[in-house]
C-alpha cells in the first residue's frame, strides 16, 4: 500500500537569479520563404557589365595607370562589382548586399555624375574643361562612348535601380561619415601624385578644382572643404529620401505557416 496523496500541495519556493531562458528574435529568414528576382538580377547584372564596359574601354584606349588615377573610373569599378553580386544575389535569393556598401557605390556614383555635369562640362562653371578641349583633345569615338557611359548612363540607372528596386529605409545616418574616407582618400592621393610627377606633364593634376599648380594649396584645400560639405549633405539627402520615399516592392511574402480553413 502506497501513501495517499496530499490534497494540499504547499508552494515550492521560487528560484533563486533570473531565468536562463530569454527571448530571441527570430530572423524573418526563418518564417519567410527568399524570392528569387530575375528580373532585378538581369537589369543589375547589365548596370554591371556597362560600368565594366565603360571602365575597359578608358584602360584600353589610354594610359592605364592615368585611367585608374580618375575618380570616375575607380567608382565605376566599385559600382561594376556590387552590381554584379547584387545581381547574383537576386538570382539565387540570398541576403541582400549591407547597405553601407551598396550606399556608398550609388553615393560615388551620384558624385560622378554631379561633379562632372556641374562644374566640368559646364560652360558657366569656373572649372569647366569645355573651354580647354580642342578638336584633338576632345573625346570621340570609343573615347566618348565610354565618357557617357561612366559619367551619365551608368549613375542613371545605379539611381533608378535604387529608386524602383530597392527596398527603402536601408541607409542609414551613421554611415554617412565613413562613405566621406573615400573621397578623402582620393583628395590625398591626388595631391601626392601631383607631387610626384614632374612639373609640366599633361594631366599632372586630373581635376581643375585640385590643381595646386594652377591656383595653390590654399585654394584647392578650400575647394576640397567646399566639395566635402557638398557630399556630406548629398550623402544625408540620400539617407532622409531613403526614409520618405514609397516601397517599390509589393509583393507579399511567403511565409512558412499554413493556415488550414475552418472545418465545417
Amino acid at each position: 500500500m502506497t501513501a495517499p496523496i496530499p490534497r494540499d500541495m504547499p508552494d515550492l519556493p521560487p528560484v533563486p537569479g533570473r531565468s536562463p531562458l530569454f527571448p530571441s528574435a527570430v530572423p524573418a529568414t526563418a518564417v519567410v520563404s527568399p524570392v528569387r528576382q530575375p528580373l532585378t538580377a538581369a537589369y543589375r547584372l547589365l548596370i554591371g557589365l556597362t560600368a565594366a564596359g565603360g571602365v575597359t574601354i578608358e584602360l584600353l584606349l589610354g594610359d592605364p595607370a592615368r585611367a585608374l588615377s580618375h575618380f570616375t573610373v575607380q567608382s565605376g569599378i566599385l559600382l561594376a562589382l556590387v552590381m554584379a553580386c547584387s545581381a547574383g544575389r537576386a538570382w539565387s535569393a540570398r541576403r541582400r548586399l549591407p547597405s553601407a556598401v551598396t550606399g556608398a557605390a550609388l553615393l560615388y556614383a551620384t558624385i560622378t555624375t554631379l561633379v562632372y555635369h556641374l562644374l566640368l562640362a559646364n560652360e558657366a562653371s569656373p572649372f569647366s574643361m569645355t573651354g580647354v578641349l580642342t578638336v584633338e583633345t576632345a573625346p570621340t569615338g570609343w573615347h566618348a562612348l565610354s565618357n557617357q557611359l561612366l559619367h551619365t548612363a551608368v549613375p542613371a540607372a545605379a539611381l533608378l535601380d535604387w529608386l524602383l528596386l530597392t527596398p527603402p529605409g536601408r541607409l542609414h545616418l551613421r554611415q554617412t561619415a565613413p562613405w566621406l574616407l573615400y573621397p578623402l582618400a582620393y583628395l590625398a592621393f591626388s595631391l601626392i601624385r601631383g607631387e610626384l610627377l614632374p612639373p609640366g606633364i599633361p594631366a599632372r593634376y586630373l581635376y581643375p578644382f585640385l590643381d595646386v599648380g594652377l591656383h595653390g594649396y590654399k585654394t584647392i584645400l578650400g575647394n576640397a572643404l567646399l566639395l566635402g560639405l557638398a557630399f556630406y549633405a548629398l550623402a544625408t539627402l540620400l539617407v532622409a529620401l531613403d526614409h520618405t520615399r514609397p516601397n517599390p516592392i509589393r509583393h507579399r511574402a511567403k511565409t512558412g505557416f499554413r493556415l488550414q480553413p475552418p472545418v465545417g
